[in-house]
């Protein structure tokens, strides 16, 4: 017996891409995802390659090893 069920296809889950803000597939089908294009994903790079984008970090204490004493 033949199935009838006619569901739709599931639609591909729309993201915010985060260069440009524009709409961007995230799916297997786009190699750039969560990025638009490859251009925003190479701008994306870039900006950390160039040290423009940067992870926050904690300074650590002075008085305890490892903390801020310079090098020798």
């Amino acid at each position: 017996m033949k199935s009838t069920d006619k569901t739709p296809p599931p639609r591909p889950k729309i993201v915010l891409c985060p260069s440009c803000g524009g709409e961007s597939v995230y799916a297997p089908s786009n190699p750039f995802r969560p990025f638009c294009s490859e251009r925003c994903k190479n701008t994306d790079f870039g900006a950390w390659a160039s040290e423009s984008f940067r992870v926050p970090a904690n300074d650590l204490p002075t008085d305890q090893p490892g903390g801020a004493e310079p090098l020798q």
